[in-house]
């Protein structure tokens, strides 16, 4: 289980852990507290290339649904195929068992453009409604 601390963040609320040329992305503890029950997980097909900040999957909870964005460009590599049999995993636990997706990263030097743990809580704080 990646740390908070350990982790990178978008603006759109999804983290990034890299483990070597592979990245493990899933929606943040802010995220997953917004939007409420989860109730609905489509995610990306599996060997697809999705390019960063651009949508690559959909969650869905009571109040709405959002687009997931990809962190970074690359390949889909693997899948979280729990999250789509029980999309409550998302709202219990988004740094561990709720990851969505892997990508293999196409450009490692993309991760340098996202937040830590510290520029992210800052992020959310001025960004709070």
């Amino acid at each position: 289980m990646p740390k908070q601390e350990e982790v990178k963040y978008t603006k759109t609320h999804e983290w990034i852990s890299v483990q070597g040329e592979e990245a493990t992305v899933g929606l943040s503890e802010h995220a997953q507290h917004e939007m409420g029950d989860i109730v609905f997980v489509e995610l990306p097909k599996p060997a697809r290339n999705v390019e960063k900040e651009k949508p690559c999957a959909v969650v869905e909870s009571v109040k709405s649904a959002f687009d997931i964005y990809a962190p970074v460009s690359g390949q889909i590599s693997a899948l979280n195929d729990e999250v789509t049999k029980d999309p409550a995993l998302i709202n219990q636990s988004p740094m561990d068992k709720a990851w969505l997706f892997k990508i293999k990263l196409s450009d490692a030097a993309q991760i340098k453009d996202l937040m830590d743990w510290n520029a992210y809580q800052e992020f959310v704080k001025q960004n709070a409604h």
